[in-house]
């Protein structure tokens, strides 16, 4: 989350008018984050986030916000896009496509111990699930071909160990995209980006944690429910300095995960190579953002080095089953 797009107390008041969500009393523009302007809105009808987006399109964002409802609507605690009188949920401000959604209870656990990679790994399942019958389509947009293309505009950054690494991995993931195995893997709606900052916990202060909500669905896409699966190993089961897998964590995430869906057999097979296809994705994304940054009016690049560890870390594991 970020701000390009400076909003005034009157656009805010314009679309809590189309939405009838009463008067605006406050409004906060949110850092972190690298894609969309947003801000913490609230109003007399309750608290919100309002989302203007930078690089999606009218076109495209139809897919994440019915999917958002979609999910909603089948008990996956996720953020529902706010309906005007018609029942569009897909709004304009500053000339931008908008959406207002309600802000969820809690907070993110940035320090997650095995309670909560389980807690996460129970309703990624439930999510995948409850996506099965979600009718709209449309492809992972920082999938494969998002690699291929963004790799050449950022090695000219790279000195030639990083360069070989990135082309070698980029080979390594075009010939597992290209396997019968591959092709057998179980398909669905993914969240793509599912960090520890965009999922919320009540009960933390208490040591109880529940997890209130999954959010930032602005990355998902259709793709391999083992592609999500291995973003998350990679972000909520790692030890951050050392990029390596924490090994306690990891179980517990899988094995809440395989409770509600277990793993296919061409799940198990290719589990390590979604891992480092998880690790490259956004070892290039950070590149791209870093080297190549767009203003905003609050924005911090994420370090790259992070995934670059991350991914020499995960190469060098062959079982079929590690996380």
């Amino acid at each position: 989350m970020a701000v390009f797009t400076e909003v005034s107390d009157d656009d805010a008041q314009a679309l809590l008018n189309t939405l009838g969500l009463g008067r605006l009393r406050a409004l906060r523009g949110i850092q972190g984050g690298i894609e969309n302007t947003n801000y913490f809105v609230d109003s007399d009808s309750g608290r919100h986030v309002l989302t203007l987006f930078e690089r999606l399109t009218f076109e495209q964002l139809p897919f994440y916000l019915y999917l958002m409802q979609h999910l909603a609507h089948h008990g996956i605690p996720v953020p529902d896009p706010a309906p005007d009188a018609d029942g569009r949920i897909l709004h304009a401000v500053r000339g931008k496509p908008a959406a207002l959604v309600n802000r969820l209870e809690g907070r993110s656990e940035l320090a997650p111990q095995p309670v909560h990679c389980a807690a996460v790994g129970a309703m990624l399942a439930r999510m995948h699930l409850a996506g099965r019958d979600y009718a709209r389509h449309q492809p992972n947009l920082r999938g494969l071909p998002w690699w291929n293309e963004t790799a050449p505009v950022v090695l000219p950054f790279l000195d030639p160990d990083q360069a070989a690494l990135l082309q070698s991995e980029l080979a390594y993931q075009n010939h597992v995209a290209a396997s019968s195995a591959y092709a057998a893997l179980p398909r669905g709606p993914v969240h793509a980006d599912l960090f520890r900052d965009n999922v919320m916990f009540t009960g933390l202060d208490e040591g109880r944690p529940v997890l209130s909500g999954f959010f930032d669905f602005y990355f998902a896409g259709i793709d391999t429910w083992l592609f999500d699966v291995a973003v998350c190993l990679n972000d909520w089961c790692i030890d951050l300095p050392s990029g390596l897998a924490d090994a306690p964590r990891s179980a517990a995430f899988l094995d809440a995960y395989q409770a509600e869906r277990p793993l296919a057999a061409a799940e198990r097979q290719l589990l390590p190579a979604m891992l480092r296809a998880g690790a490259l994705r956004f070892w290039i994304s950070r590149l791209w953002d870093y080297h190549l940054p767009r203003q905003a009016a609050l924005l911090t690049p994420h370090d790259p080095s992070h995934f670059e560890r991350v991914l020499r870390a995960r190469a060098t594991r062959f079982d079929t089953v590690a996380a």
